[in-house]
């Protein structure tokens, strides 16, 4: 970590009026054990102290783009899907005392609209969410068990409503989620009561039982149970959590061995393992490594994540599973689950590790995957994405499960846990973009529009604004607000694909680098104090299935531009209306050799960006490259069809060379994202 320490020294210094900055560097993890934060709930001991804490729901408030797409979720899906799927998310519902579906939907949809609710500070949507939360804490049992009580034989095996699995593990750790953030944004102590009476009660039952007794999902999914756990120990500091925690371990899939040997690796056969448990599973060594500090722990996460990178992955950071793991064809499905659950858990480990290649990691999802697979007005959604995605249609692909409508833009479609589920993932990367620090600083270590007001120093409250247009530019300006001079530390990331960046507080110049990606500015800070960090994006170029390439420029991965038809389906079968997109243009390019080897790609940014980016009439960056057509590539089962090989005799070009545009992958509905060459 490179820290940046200013002070004004010396009547000859006063005089001159110039900041002196002297650099010091520390290692982190040194840095981290020393201190704890002293206003925000942070990892007590014997828990290992966190370099970062998070920032209670509220604290942090969208501006720009970010506000832009909360709103857009106020008005579509995320707003209204108590009326738009009142089948499960009505008053009915197992979760409000109906007998209806009480297992994972309802309370999915409920953990993304309290974020949702207090960052936009809406009564409508808070009042929403309230009736669910009240009737949890109003109806737990004596014992300790909260959620939808099981109903007499008469009333089970209804269809399509889960009622068999209403004792099931699983989706209480969804409302656990959900009661944290919720105490966060209102200090209300009855969460901290429900939650103490519940985990005694797990900490009695468990062992008759266990999390896997009635789903797999509950043992596959323990991680959200376990961080809850330690949050609360955090709060209260009661013993038994901890010998809950070492039960909930224990019972929950060996996640740390999966990540850590060859499973992942395994292609012939596929291993069997779920596209989403697979994301959602990477938090869980990290979150016991909080009690354990063992390096295997932290190892495991990056471990997997290379051999899914290397076995199952895409371009744009995601993997083939089109419900189990499926290999790395471009044309393989990723669920949106598996999107936004694979960036909870790096929220959820980036402030324990401090380290900053989960932070790359979160906006590579967040900027790529997230807003190409829910429609501009976040009513529809695609169950699966394809990375060279050409139409989307509802016709046979080679997915696992093939049924239903998988590519298509619709509500229900695919399996409707993403029509509920897709709602965390602005709310929450919105709410991990700043964090407090154990000096008791401020923390920016995602980047987007948005301003923080955080108690620092001895308690002293300060607001910091960033505007950019960022993950498109490369300046983020912060601008301080503060009702007296103090001193504090502001921890800057540095992306690992930043080469070149630049600090100035005030016009100066401070540092153009960093050690461990972390720059620290410690000094006192004034009102109107400006920081800017200039992240330079330089294009790079990586190799995928079939010898195929990548093309990616800081956060963003560019794909190529082509015109789209959309056009409403209404099909037997099918609960609601669809939408299918269809190329209008060419798409099967093979990208020039040479233009890689020169190297002379240029981002073209329009000055004015739209508040809302994310498709062809508003993409604000545009990259020219040379191709020629590749005939013998065509679509074969509705998708693109398999990548010619680079050695294949028959994959000559035309010879007509044509430029052809490539834009941001999240811009994108139908793209090329991993191109063939010549």
């Amino acid at each position: 970590m490179k820290r940046i320490c200013s002070s004004m020294v010396g009547g000859a210094s006063l005089k001159k009026s110039f900041v002196l900055f002297m650099i010091a560097f520390l290692t982190f993890s040194a840095f981290a054990k020393e201190k704890r934060n002293t206003f925000y709930v942070t990892n007590q001991a014997p828990l290992v102290s966190q370099p970062y804490s998070a920032l209670p729901l509220g604290a942090i408030k969208p501006k720009g783009m970010l506000l832009k797409m909360l709103e857009l979720q106020r008005d579509g899906a995320s707003g209204h899907l108590d009326s738009i799927y009142s089948l499960v998310c009505g008053d009915n519902n197992g979760w409000l005392g109906g007998i209806g579906d009480g297992w994972e939907r309802g309370p999915y949809w409920i953990d993304g609209l309290v974020p949702l609710a207090y960052q936009l500070n809406d009564q409508v949507l808070k009042a929403k969410a309230q009736k669910w939360i009240e009737w949890s804490l109003k109806n737990q049992r004596e014992d300790g068990y909260f959620g939808p009580k099981p109903l007499p034989e008469g009333y089970k095996n209804i269809p399509g409503t889960q009622q068999d699995k209403r004792e099931d593990w699983w989706p209480k750790m969804v409302m656990l989620k959900v009661f944290q953030q919720y105490y966060t944004a209102t200090q209300d102590k009855r969460i901290i009561e429900a939650l103490t009476k519940y985990f005694r009660y797990q900490l009695k039952t468990l062992p008759q039982y266990e999390l896997g007794h009635w789903t797999f999902w509950g043992s596959q999914r323990g991680g959200d149970n376990l961080a809850v756990v330690y949050w609360l120990y955090n709060i209260t500091k009661d013993k038994f959590l901890l010998d809950l925690a070492e039960i909930i371990h224990k019972q929950t899939f060996n996640w740390t061995e999966i990540y850590s040997g060859d499973v992942i690796r395994r292609l012939n056969p596929l291993p069997d393992l779920h596209c989403v448990n697979v994301a959602q599973g990477l938090k869980e060594p990290v979150i016991y490594y909080q009690q354990h500090q063992e390096q295997k722990y932290l190892d495991a996460v990056k471990k997997g994540l290379s051999a899914l990178k290397e076995t199952h992955g895409f371009v744009n950071g995601m993997y083939g599973g089109d419900e189990t793991l499926h290999g790395n064809d471009p044309t393989q499905g990723s669920e949106l689950c598996s999107a936004v659950e694979m960036m909870f858990c790096f929220e959820s480990i980036l402030p324990i590790t401090g380290d900053v290649y989960y932070a790359d990691y979160l906006e590579k999802i967040a900027y790529n995957v997230l807003p190409t697979q829910i429609s501009d007005n976040f009513m529809r959604k695609q169950y699966f994405q394809q990375v060279n995605q050409v139409q989307c249609t509802d016709e046979e692909r080679n997915f696992f499960d093939d049924k239903n409508g998988r590519v298509v833009f619709g509500t229900t479609n695919g399996y409707p846990c993403c029509i509920t589920n897709m709602h965390q993932g602005w709310p929450k990367f919105v709410q991990n973009l700043w964090y407090a620090t154990a000096d008791n600083g401020i923390a920016a270590l995602v980047y987007g529009p948005s301003e923080v007001t955080v108690k620092v120093a001895g308690g002293e409250e300060v607001t910091i604004s960033e505007t950019t247009d960022y993950p498109f530019k490369e300046k983020v300006k912060f601008s301080v607000k503060t009702p007296q001079k103090v001193k504090f530390p502001f921890h800057l990331r540095i992306p690992q694909w930043c080469k070149n960046p630049t600090v100035t507080i005030n016009g100066q110049v401070a540092a153009s680098n960093a050690t461990n990606n972390i720059v620290v500015i410690d000094r006192e800070w004034s009102a109107g104090d400006v920081v800017e960090l200039n992240l330079a994006m330089d294009f790079r170029f990586s190799k995928w299935y079939e010898n195929s390439l990548g093309i990616e420029r800081g956060p963003l991965v560019y794909a190529l531009k082509i015109k789209e038809e959309w056009r409403e389906i209404t099909k037997k079968g099918y609960d609601d209306t669809f939408w299918e997109v269809l190329p209008k243009s060419p798409w099967n390019y093979a990208i020039k050799k040479s233009e890689i080897e020169k190297n002379t790609l240029k981002a073209e940014v329009i000055d004015n960006i739209a508040i809302y980016p994310w498709n062809l009439e508003n993409a604000p960056v545009s990259v020219k490259i040379k191709a020629n057509r590749l005939p013998i590539w065509k679509i074969e089962r509705g998708s693109a069809g398999k990548l010619p090989s680079p050695s294949s005799s028959r994959r000559d070009v035309e010879s007509n060379e044509e430029e052809i545009i490539l834009i941001p992958y999240g811009c994108t509905t139908l793209r090329i994202a991993e191109f063939p060459t010549h």
